[in-house]
Order: structure tokens, then C-alpha cells, then sequence
């Protein structure tokens, strides 16, 4: 099993600002600060973007099976720190601060996007980041509201097929209380049909 024991998150800079020059080859235990501008995507040399997946919580053996970004840049934005990557069980936090609606409440679309990086990457590792994967279908039903701390998200499969996988994910709160459950179905697209 992979796991990262990562439990903070720092607030990303404001937008402009330079990034991070990053520090190490080993995981730390949030992200660097780097910076994001709307409507631009984050062009990271190969070192950053590594550290950018350390600084993510994701271990070294799965960064090549993670696509040209390594880690989503939305993802990263957003303070998702993975704790457990595996085929069986995915878990990462999301800090709620910075992730609000306007009445102070994590977004609805914040659950989402954890849900569906989740599922995601979980069904990435099954097919050992071999063929890529789309997402096709995504729900949520929302328990409960949360305006502080952290929330953690966790990923079990429903389905694992060599076509579809299908995934559920619980959002809970920091005292273990279900927040949301999303489930999502992901595509297993050929190369070769392309």
C-alpha cells in the first residue's frame, strides 16, 4: 500500500506572484505555495512539476502513470493532499478554507472536484496508467455543511472493469462525520481505436 501522511495544506499565493523554486527530491508535508492565474495553465519545468506531485502527496513510483500534468493543476489549486493511493483505496484531504461558497460553506463543486480526482486516479491505477481514462458520469448528494478545517475524501471502487470502472466516494469532516457521497464512472479509453 502507498501511503502519504501529509496533513497540511499552505495557501497558494495570489495570482501573479512567483513560483515556488523548489527545495528538495523528497515529499514535504504541504504544497509550495506556487502560483495560479486564471485562464493560464501552470508551465512547470520537469523538477517542478515532480515537486509539485511530492509536495501533493503523491509517492514517486506512481508519478509516471499520472499524465503530462502529473497533478492536476485544479487539484493542486485546491489544497488536495493524497494520503493513500492504491487500486482498493484512495484518500486525500481538502482544506475548506479558500474552497467556500459565498455564505462560508465548502462548495458543492469543491466535493466534486475532490470526488472526481479521486476516482480518477484510482481508476488510472488500475489500469496501471497504461490507457487513459475519461470521466463520464458524476454525482454527489450533500449531507451536511463544513466552514472550517479539513475534509478527506475517501475512494473505494464499486466496479473495476477493463471498460468502465465505477468508484464511490465519502467526504467527512475532521470529527469523522459524512459530509458527502459521490459516486462517479470513469471510461478506460483504447489508444488503439483512436
Amino acid at each position: 500500500m502507498v501511503m502519504n501522511h501529509a496533513q497540511t495544506a499552505a495557501p497558494a499565493t495570489s495570482p501573479g506572484a512567483e513560483p515556488a523554486t523548489p527545495s528538495t527530491s523528497t515529499p514535504t508535508t504541504g504544497p509550495e505555495p506556487y502560483a495560479f492565474v486564471p485562464g493560464v495553465t501552470p508551465e512547470l519545468s520537469p523538477e517542478e512539476r515532480r515537486q509539485m506531485m511530492f509536495d501533493s502527496g503523491i509517492p514517486e513510483e506512481l508519478h509516471h502513470q499520472l499524465g503530462v500534468l502529473g497533478i492536476s493543476p485544479l487539484a493542486a489549486k485546491m489544497g488536495i493532499i493524497f494520503q493513500e493511493m492504491t487500486v482498493a483505496r484512495m484518500v486525500a484531504t481538502m482544506p475548506v478554507a479558500g474552497n467556500e461558497q459565498n455564505a462560508g460553506l465548502l462548495h458543492g463543486g469543491a466535493h466534486l472536484v475532490l470526488a472526481e480526482t479521486l476516482g480518477s486516479i484510482g481508476a488510472v491505477l488500475h489500469t496501471g496508467g497504461q490507457k487513459p481514462v475519461v470521466g463520464i458520469e458524476i454525482s454527489a448528494t450533500h449531507h451536511r455543511g463544513a466552514t472550517a478545517g479539513l475534509v478527506t475524501g475517501t475512494c473505494t471502487p464499486i466496479h473495476l472493469g477493463g471498460t468502465l470502472t465505477t468508484h464511490e466516494i465519502v467526504m467527512t469532516d475532521e470529527q469523522g462525520k459524512r459530509l458527502s457521497t459521490a459516486k462517479i464512472t470513469n471510461m478506460i479509453l483504447d489508444p488503439s481505436r483512436r
